[in-house]
């Protein structure tokens, strides 16, 4: 089979991978907190290099290059836009870090802020998981009596406040998406001192992704698409011409 098709099935497939990479980032394109995907790609080098038989730069015919491939796909943690919403059960970090929540008997990371009061009382995400405070217990209140929450994200009750734990990896790098917004730590976290984690009430980090921006991207890449499938069909019609020509000849 020629070469040529698999550089450009290989380059179909890149393009693929990155379409839905832009397509889960437009279904959370009003996800609170949300963090893109960015699908990378990189220049192959032609399968002889890959095996080692030739080298880059020896501009023999195997020097052409081979196409494109899927590097990997890495999570843009740039912070949103910030909306001020005036529900004091909004919290927004304003800088780095993560809350803290609980799923199961795992805890996980977040940016989303969109947090409310469950019947029990306990300060809980939007699914339902509860967030943890300092303390690294989940955050529970009297639903009976009143509360007050402050500017920087504390929960006054009854002479107590409760903050909403703030910590951070030491590399992003460390953090594995899990799904519901949610981040898995492969690696310990350190908590943010309460002097440096701004968290701001009533505030919500919107998500990170900018519509425009992948409405581009994947214009971009469906063409991309396109082309590649247009080459496959051309080098398939000529591979049967030729297989036709040889054949008719005997």
């Amino acid at each position: 089979m020629p070469y040529g098709l698999y550089i450009s099935a290989e380059g179909a497939r890149a393009q693929t991978t990155r379409l839905e990479s832009i397509a889960h980032n437009l279904a959370n394109a009003d996800t609170v907190g949300f963090k893109q995907d960015l699908a990378r790609l990189q220049a192959r080098h032609a399968e002889a290099i890959q095996r080692g038989t030739d080298y880059a730069g020896s501009q023999s015919i195997n020097d052409v290059g081979g196409g494109v491939q899927v590097r990997d796909t890495v999570t843009n943690f740039a912070p949103g836009n910030y909306e001020r919403t005036g529900r004091p059960l909004d919290m927004a970090i304003n800088g780095e870090g993560f809350f803290v929540v609980r799923k199961g008997d795992e805890d996980f990371l977040t940016r989303a802020g969109n947090f409310q009061l469950n019947p029990q009382g306990q300060l809980v995400t939007e699914r339902g998981y509860p967030v943890l405070g300092r303390d690294g217990s989940p955050i529970a209140l009297d639903s009976q009596q009143p509360y007050e929450v402050t500017a920087n994200g504390a929960i006054l009750q009854g002479g107590e406040a409760r903050e909403p734990a703030v910590v951070r990896p030491r590399s992003l790098g460390d953090l594995a998406r899990a799904g519901e917004n949610l981040f898995y730590p492969l690696a310990e976290t350190t908590p943010v001192p309460t002097e440096a984690a701004r968290v701001q009430s009533g505030t919500l980090e919107r998500s990170g992704v900018k519509p425009l921006q992948m409405m581009t991207d994947m214009i971009a890449a469906s063409r991309a698409f396109e082309a590649n499938i247009h080459l496959i069909q051309n080098q398939d019609h000529m591979l049967g011409s030729l297989i036709g020509r040889v054949l008719s000849s005997r």
